[in-house]
């Protein structure tokens, strides 16, 4: 084994095997350390595997659309759950069998166990001692439990253990209502499980614009039931679970929670680098460089909390893997925030949120509720609301809309180029599609900015359902 690393690289999730693929263009004197599973969380607990839940999900859920399409029989139709859970592991174990190979082909430049910071520059595994330049720490993080619910046992599950279930039972609470407990909540629910949803919050997948979260949780409570506003307790109940919230008491089978995540710091020896820890046992760091105080440390993903989603961990592991390199870090713009929940109607958000809007800003929203493509597809539900500066130029948004994750994106363009309202407005939109929807809320800012002279912008809407 080498003396002494140019680099080394605790966690090897999303943001760590950024950095490792960024870091091996340069040397190959580079050592990951990874405690527990390998594979990436998005991979193995997150994205890939309740996607493939979801998707599951919606192809059940359809048949309550078939009768108003004149089709006929899908009254039989029911989910299997074990061989529906049975299909979700296997593409799951084939998205985790892809993120292995980059750790694989390192052999010994790899190691499992639990790293311990001595210092800014010293790691120790299982007493062996390693000596580096630069450290990455990437080491993730895991679901919340609260102590008390801890003594219900296996009738808690968290998405770490959900996704190992051989099959779900007939009534389960979601207890945190974020983006994951109602993609969860709602995947069971279409599946034909009962299930009953509470939050403390009164918001809803990580809406700040209240006006999207109350059109939102009406379309959900179609399907299950919500509850907000009042802690949760929960005690054994024979086989089950007592969920308690308020004057409100529900017996369940299984509860999944979905409170929030905490950074994987324990037993990391963060105390050992000289440097003041928050409350939390964190160290402060600059999102921009990634790095702690002016330590040769940088931390990156979800084990930072800044932004944990998976682009954005990429981005910071390729940062750190540049910023580590060189001689002094370099600052590096990040891309415009933006966070999606697949649920229906989808949610998305983009930009400068709600709860930040500046009081001189200015609103245009449309409904989808008789918008002629969702009308069609029989999914016109939902409401996006756009934000934009006194200067017209485009500034954030918010939705719960049918085709939410593509025009998020397209708002993410305008967004990211600072086009103004009119700008957008010169854009073609075609016609039958969702994006007309976009159109007509960004038509309803436009109305707020004088025209100066004819332009194509200014086409106005013609009213009737079919044509918009």
């Amino acid at each position: 084994m080498v003396a002494h690393w140019d680099v080394i690289i605790i966690g090897a999730g999303t943001a760590g095997l950024a950095a490792l693929r960024e870091i091996s263009k340069q040397t190959d004197n580079v050592l990951m350390i990874n405690a527990g599973a390998y594979g990436t969380t998005c991979a193995r607990v997150g994205c890939m595997p309740s996607k493939v839940l979801i998707e599951a999900a919606r192809a059940l859920h359809d048949r309550v659309r078939h009768e108003a399409f004149g089709i006929r029989g899908s009254e039989g139709l029911y989910a299997d759950i074990p061989a529906v859970l049975r299909h979700v592991r296997e593409l799951r174990d084939h998205f985790v069998s892809g993120t292995l190979k980059p750790t694989e082909a390192l052999g010994e430049r790899s190691i499992s166990g639990q790293a311990k910071l001595l210092g800014p520059n010293t790691v120790e595994v299982e007493g062996e001692i390693y000596h580096t330049d630069r450290i990455i720490i990437a080491t993730g993080s895991h679901p919340v439990v609260p102590e008390p619910w801890k003594a219900l046992g296996e009738r808690v599950l968290t998405t770490d253990s959900f996704f190992e279930q051989t099959s779900l039972p007939a009534c389960v609470a979601v207890i945190g209502l974020g983006p994951l407990g109602l993609e969860m909540a709602q995947a069971m629910a279409f599946l034909g499980i009962k299930v009953f949803a509470f939050d403390k919050s009164s918001a809803l997948a990580g809406l700040t614009d209240p006006t999207v979260t109350d059109t939102l949780r009406e379309a959900l409570e179609e399907n299950f039931t919500i509850h907000t506003g009042a802690d949760v307790k929960l005690t054994s109940h024979g086989d089950g679970v007592m969920v308690e919230a308020g004057d409100l008491t529900f017996e369940v089978d299984r509860v999944l929670a979905a409170v929030g995540r905490q950074p994987n710091i324990q037993n990391l020896g963060l105390e050992n680098l000289g440097i003041e820890l928050d409350d939390r046992g964190m160290p402060a760091f600059d999102p921009v460089t990634t790095q702690i105080a002016d330590l040769p440390i940088f931390i990156v993903g979800d084990v930072n909390n800044h932004a944990p989603v998976l682009h954005e961990a990429a981005d910071e592991g390729y940062i750190a893997a540049h910023n580590a390199l060189a001689d002094t870090p370099s600052d590096f713009p990040r891309r415009t925030p933006m966070g999606i929940v697949f649920i229906e109607p989808g949610v998305a958000f983009v930009g400068q949120r709600f709860a930040d809007l500046d009081p001189s800003a200015l609103i245009g929203e449309a409904s989808f509720a008789n918008q002629g493509r969702a009308v069609a597809a029989q999914r016109n539900q939902g409401l996006l609301r756009l934000y934009a500066r006194e200067d017209a130029v485009l500034i954030g948004a918010e939705m719960c809309a049918p085709g939410a994750e593509h025009m998020v994106h397209l708002l993410g363009l305008a967004i990211s180029e600072q086009l103004t309202v009119h700008q957008v407005l010169r854009m073609p939109f075609y016609h039958p599609v969702l994006e007309e929807g976009l159109r007509s809320a960004l038509r309803e800012l436009a109305k707020q900015f004088p025209y100066s002279e004819p332009d194509l912008a200014a086409c106005g809407e013609f009213r009737i359902e079919a044509l918009e």
